[in-house]
């Protein structure tokens, strides 16, 4: 399609990658990444990049540090090999959960992952639903945040469901997520009041709204051990609930997430195809994947013939 654009793909994703290429129709560059037996990465582009337009699809998911560490590598390989412009597509932005400061002495390591994006040489980057907005401001490149509504409103949302729906936050800081997919189905909203004692273990203390005998739609970006995700799904089924499901950008599902989901009260579990799903994900018949790569190659596309991007979701 493009004669100046090139797309690569590390290991962490080589199938969203590959739907990209396809929907640009444009075949992924020639680029190998093996590892030394004692496990450094190395990148060979196999492929003269001179001038072109370079875009890497790598979400930094499980494995992170790997995957950071691909995505810099292949970055510095294109800007020694002379590429135009590389653009860093991280549907998944690894790391975005430690944007501040929680307690003494403890890192930003979103901020220290920025940096070392730009140094490598990263010319932009896009990424799909960042755990917080702010991460944006970290890099002094430019920086596309998109959102991932459009797609599980036209694929999946207004499908199966109307306004009668109600729409659930899982915390206080999810609320304005919700409220825009409320909207957009001109539904109801509820709130989870819920109380971290520690990371990745949460305890559900109080429904904020109505949902008995009503489809609850719960609302989140990132699925983690999907403790918090399940709790409140107890809590929307002791409360009445007609039906629960879950929407969220990021399947990270470590850990007992899986089982979590499968014993849950949650009728289906929605996310997008960002991160990678592992074997025992995909045999699970709640989880189901709607796909984000219409979303990623027209902006590509945008990107590289000097459209707006921000019309994508306005």
């Amino acid at each position: 399609m493009f004669k100046k654009v090139c797309l690569f793909s590390g290991n962490a994703n080589p199938e969203l990658a590959a739907a990209i290429g396809q929907y640009l129709e444009t075949p992924l560059g020639k680029c190998k990444v093996t590892r030394f037996s004692d496990g450094e990465s190395f990148v060979e582009i196999g492929e003269n990049v001179r001038g072109v337009d370079a875009f890497i699809i790598q979400p930094t998911s499980v494995p992170t540090n790997d995957n950071v560490m691909e995505l810099l590598i292949m970055t510095d390989a294109l800007r020694r090999a002379s590429a135009g412009s590389i653009t860093a597509v991280i549907p998944y932005y690894g790391y975005g959960r430690q944007d501040r400061k929680v307690a003494p002495r403890t890192p930003i390591t979103s901020k220290l992952v920025a940096d070392l994006v730009q140094i490598s040489g990263v010319n932009r980057v896009v990424s799909v639903d960042l755990h917080a907005g702010q991460i944006q401001g970290f890099f002094n490149i430019p920086f596309d945040h998109l959102y991932a509504m459009p797609v599980f409103l036209e694929d999946y949302l207004k499908k199966r469901f109307d306004s009668s729906a109600v729409f659930v936050s899982p915390d206080a800081g999810g609320v304005e997520r919700t409220r825009a997919y409320s909207k957009r189905l001109d539904a109801s909203l509820a709130i989870i009041d819920k109380r971290r004692e520690r990371a990745n273990v949460s305890e559900v203390v109080n429904l904020i709204g109505e949902v008995k005998g009503k489809d609850c739609i719960i609302i989140d970006d990132i699925i983690d051990t999907a403790g918090t995700l399940c709790g409140a799904a107890r809590a929307l089924a002791e409360k009445g609930a007609k039906r629960v499901v879950a929407c969220a950008t990021h399947g990270v599902l470590s850990g007992p997430a899986v089982q979590r989901i499968t014993d849950s009260p949650l009728t289906e579990v929605i996310i997008s195809d960002s991160i990678l799903l592992s074997e025992s994900a995909k045999a699970c018949p709640k989880i189901k994947q709607v796909s984000i790569a219409r979303l990623l190659g027209e902006a590509i596309k945008r990107i590289h013939s000097s459209d707006s991007v921000s019309s994508l979701f306005a």
